[in-house]
């Protein structure tokens, strides 16, 4: 289905097109047809597989429509319609699972255990995870999941320097470890910029455009 042309033919005569996104053995096929269709390509997936040992995982194999939505590599896809307007466009947004995997992450590094350590380097570690984490999802619908994670990243923040620090009250707490006049925390010149300073950039659809193994190459002529 490289081809428009191809699909174009296809559908005229009333078969299912597909398009094919792959990430090492993790791969979504994109059908342009019927459930039927794409029950029986995934039926052609499973004898391509077997000679060569490997076979899909039941558990993590599924036929479902765009608009119901499915999740891919910590990446909800779904379709839906535009706010405000009559038009359905996919999007893409961290999924409901990858959102809680980090909260936890930044949980268990507030727990009581780690009151050991000293603000500004507690800091710097929520600091790096949060923003590996919103690097990789960064090309989608995120700013809502960014700023519900930096919520919650500042909520266990201020609970772990209060426990920490019982003796001070909120206005010393403040003083001690806020930037001045705000409520952004920061120890020994380290501030707290969370998931939201990562800016959120669309990812262009480059099509066939990306280079495979199977792309022709053009021939040379001969010297």
């Amino acid at each position: 289905m490289g081809t428009r042309w191809q699909r174009q033919k296809r559908r005229k005569n009333g078969e299912g097109t597909w398009k094919l996104v792959r990430f090492a053995d993790d791969f979504v096929v994109m059908v342009n047809g019927t459930r039927a269709h794409a029950e029986a390509l995934r039926e052609e997936a499973t004898a391509v597989l077997a000679p060569m040992g490997l076979r899909l995982a039941e558990e993590k194999t599924r036929v479902v429509h765009i608009d119901e939505g499915f999740d891919f590599l910590s990446i909800t896809i779904r379709r839906m319609r535009k706010r405000g307007t009559s038009k359905q466009y996919v999007y893409t947004s961290p999924s409901r699972k990858a959102i809680q995997a980090v909260k936890d992450k930044i949980s268990a590094k507030t727990y009581r255990s780690t009151r050991h350590t000293e603000p500004d380097v507690l800091i710097q570690g929520i600091n790096q995870i949060l923003s590996g984490w919103a690097n990789y999802h960064r090309h989608g619908v995120s700013k809502a999941a960014f700023s519900a994670i930096d919520s919650h990243a500042w909520g266990r923040i201020m609970r772990w320097l209060r426990k920490k620090h019982s003796r001070l009250g909120m206005p010393a707490l403040r003083r001690r470890f806020c930037v001045r006049g705000t409520w952004q925390f920061a120890a020994n010149g380290v501030r707290f910029t969370g998931a939201s300073a990562v800016p959120v950039t669309r990812y262009r659809y480059r099509g066939s455009s990306i280079p495979t193994p199977w792309t022709p190459q053009p021939v040379q002529a001969p010297s």
